[in-house]
C-alpha cells in the first residue's frame, strides 16, 4: 500500500524577504544596465573593472540575505535541543527548591556580601593592643565595662603596671570572661560566680548550642561577682606606696606611716586640696582638685550604701546616715565596701581620674531625702 505524501503548507513571505528580493533584482538589473551602457566607445580594461565591482556587490548582497535568512532557523534549532552546555564546565545546574532555604519569615535570599549578625541584645567580643597611656580606668570607661571585668578576662593582677603592646580582649558587658577549664560544669560556673544557671545558658545559647560548653571555649557570665583589684596608691602622705584593694566586700584601709607629714582636711571637707568648682544650676556638687593618690575621708560617720562603677563618675563610693547621704567620684581606690560602718574622718578612698574627668579631683555630692544639697552649705 502506497504511503499518501503529505504536502507542505507554504506559508505567505514575511514584507522583509519580498524587500529584499526586489533590492537583489534591482541590483541584478543595474548591473546589465551599466554593461550595456558603457558598451560603446569604453575600452575593454574600463569594461572589466566596473564588472568587477557590481560583481562584488552582487555577492555581498548575497551574503547578507543567506545570513539574514538563516537566523529563524538556527533560533528553532536552539529551541529544540536546549541551552548550550558549558565546553569547560564552568556552570552547573542547581535545583531551584534544594538551593532556597526556608524560614519562619519566608525565603532567604543570599546577597553579594553576607554578614554574620549577632542576636539581639549580644555584643561582640573586641581585641585591643594595650599603650602607653592605657589604663585599666580609661578603657572601662571608654568600652563601657568595670575594670574588674577587663582584669580578669586578661588575667591582670597589676592594674597599675599594664604590659605595653599586650593584645587584650574587651568583654561584651560587666561580667567574667573566661576560657573553660576541664571539669568545669554550668552548676559550678554559677555558683563561682554567684549568678543563675539559667541566665549564663540563655546568654550563650546553649540551648541551641551546647557545643559550646566545652574546654578551651570562651564563655561570658553577665553581672558576675568578680575579685576586686590591688592598686598601688601614690599618696603625699606616705613615704612608700602601700597597696590598697577595690573590692565589693569591706576591707581596712592601708596602714600609714605616722611619721610622715599628713596634710589634713578642713573641717567637714573630704580632702585637703582646692576647690575647682562649686554647686550650681548646671554641677551637682563640688569639685575639688588634690594630688592623685591622696586620701578621701567621710565627712560624715553612717553605713556605706554603695560602691563600684558608674557612668562618667568613674569608680565611686557613698556613705549614708540617715536622710543623709555623701557620695564621691572619680576616685582611683575604694577602701571599704557596701554594708560597712565607718566614721566621721575614716579614710574611705583616694584621689583617682576614672570616668570622665580633666584631671586628679574628687566630684562630692550631698543629698537629703534623696534630693541634692549644696555640700558647703551643712
Amino acid at each position: 500500500m502506497r504511503a499518501r505524501a503529505t504536502r507542505s503548507v507554504r506559508r505567505p513571505p514575511q514584507p522583509w524577504v519580498i524587500d529584499l528580493r526586489q533590492r537583489l533584482r534591482r541590483s541584478r538589473d543595474e548591473i546589465g544596465d551599466h554593461l550595456r551602457g558603457i558598451a560603446d566607445g569604453v575600452r575593454a580594461g574600463e569594461v572589466g573593472s566596473v564588472a568587477t565591482t557590481h560583481a562584488l556587490r552582487w555577492t555581498v548582497n548575497c551574503a547578507v540575505a543567506a545570513l539574514v535568512l538563516s537566523l529563524p532557523v538556527a533560533a528553532s534549532a536552539a529551541a529544540v535541543s536546549g541551552p548550550p552546555t558549558d565546553a569547560l564546565g564552568l556552570t552547573s545546574a542547581v535545583e531551584g527548591p534544594r538551593a532556597q532555604t526556608l524560614s519562619r519569615g519566608g525565603t532567604i535570599q543570599a546577597g553579594r556580601s553576607p554578614l554574620t549578625v549577632n542576636a539581639e541584645g549580644l555584643r561582640p567580643i573586641r581585641e585591643y593592643t594595650l599603650g602607653r597611656v592605657d589604663t585599666l580606668s580609661s578603657l572601662a570607661n571608654f568600652y563601657g565595662v568595670s575594670p574588674e571585668a577587663l582584669a580578669f578576662a586578661n588575667g591582670i593582677t597589676d592594674p597599675v603596671n599594664l604590659p605595653v603592646g599586650k593584645g587584650i580582649r574587651i568583654p561584651p558587658a560587666d561580667g567574667a570572661l573566661f576560657e573553660l577549664a576541664a571539669g568545669d560544669t554550668l552548676e559550678s560556673v554559677a555558683a563561682r560566680f554567684k549568678v543563675d544557671a539559667a541566665v549564663i545558658k540563655d546568654y550563650n545559647r546553649l540551648h541551641f548550642e551546647p557545643e559550646l560548653f566545652a574546654p578551651g571555649k570562651l564563655l561570658f557570665v553577665p553581672g558576675a561577682v568578680l575579685p576586686g583589684l590591688v592598686y598601688q596608691a601614690v599618696d603625699a602622705q606616705l613615704e612608700s606606696p602601700a597597696a590598697v584593694a577595690r573590692s565589693s566586700s569591706p576591707i581596712a584601709p592601708a596602714e600609714r606611716d605616722p611619721t610622715a607629714p599628713a596634710p589634713r582636711p578642713a573641717l567637714g571637707m573630704p580632702v585637703a586640696g582646692l576647690i575647682t568648682q562649686y554647686m550650681s544650676a548646671w554641677h551637682s556638687g563640688v569639685d575639688i582638685a588634690a594630688p592623685y593618690g591622696r586620701t578621701i575621708v567621710s565627712v560624715q560617720g553612717g553605713v556605706v550604701s554603695s560602691a563600684g562603677w558608674v557612668a562618667v563618675g568613674g569608680l565611686r563610693v557613698c556613705v549614708a546616715s540617715g536622710a543623709v547621704e555623701n557620695c564621691y567620684f572619680h576616685t582611683g581606690a575604694v577602701f571599704v565596701g557596701v554594708g560597712q560602718a565607718v566614721a566621721a574622718g575614716q579614710p574611705i578612698a583616694s584621689i583617682g581620674l576614672t570616668g570622665v574627668t580633666t584631671g586628679p579631683h574628687v566630684h562630692w555630692e550631698t543629698k537629703v531625702n534623696g534630693a541634692l544639697v549644696n555640700p558647703l552649705g551643712r
